[in-house]
């Protein structure tokens, strides 16, 4: 189980990375005490300042929980531990893969977006809407180059986050284009699917302008759809 001593720069982050990977790899499982103090800072030869740098950070994450008389219990993640989990996130043994992560935030992403545009066809002003609208004919000039259409379709879906008025799903909109939320690599016919049908867009804009947030709503979620692998895969770690 030991890694060995971890090297010296940026000490508390390394350690809360390796102890994050035990707890979702169950070596240390849910109910259980956190390898005490004195024993990690001998295993990896750190100082017992760092160690509790890293462990406070477990806790920030929803992964420990310090009692007041000193032990730290391991906590079930997949029951306590928020979305900033997802950020950053390293493989481990068993739990939650990098890959298993990225593909999710695909299916997240194609449900914020419908729900976004359901709500920007209730919400967002005549002037946001005619917005959205114009963003789609300059999407529709962007090109070929690859760049600048991904460039021109973020910020026409952009516009429809915002006219949707959840800041919550503008917060995430922001971490899955910045690449904080890692997101699988979409087969280049899936992606194109939803990136160049310039139609669809053209329609998805429509129902917002005529508000018809039942319909923005299936065809955002159809067109996001596109870009999610289909064939399903065995979690590492899931409950059985």
């Amino acid at each position: 189980m030991t890694e060995g001593h971890i090297r010296r720069e940026a000490v508390s982050d390394q350690l809360f990375a390796l102890l994050r990977d035990r707890i979702l790899g169950g070596v240390l499982p849910a109910g259980s005490a956190l390898t005490a103090e004195r024993e990690l800072a001998a295993e990896f030869g750190v100082n017992r300042h760092a160690v509790r740098e890293a462990v406070k950070r477990l806790q920030q994450a929803r992964l420990v929980e310090v009692s007041h008389g000193g032990r730290t219990q391991v906590l079930d993640w997949r029951r306590t531990a928020g979305l900033e989990l997802a950020v950053g996130i390293a493989a481990a043994d068993s739990g939650p893969t990098v890959q298993d992560i990225a593909r999710d935030a695909l299916e997240m992403r194609a449900c914020i977006g419908a729900d976004a545009a359901r709500l920007c066809a209730l919400r967002c002003s005549a002037r946001a809407a005619a917005e959205i609208a114009a963003a789609v004919e300059a999407h529709a000039q962007a090109g070929p180059d690859l760049t600048e259409l991904d460039e021109t379709y973020i910020a026409w879906w952009r516009l429809i986050v915002e006219g949707s008025g959840n800041i919550a799903y503008l917060l995430a909109f922001n971490s899955l284009v910045d690449g904080l939320i890692p997101v699988a690599d979409v087969p280049a016919d899936l992606g194109a699917g939803e990136i160049l049908d310039v139609e669809a867009h053209r329609r998805l804009a429509g129902h917002i302008t005529a508000r018809e947030a039942g319909a923005a709503e299936l065809l955002a979620r159809e067109l996001l759809t596109r870009s999610v692998p289909a064939a399903p895969r065995a979690r590492k770690g899931a409950r059985r």
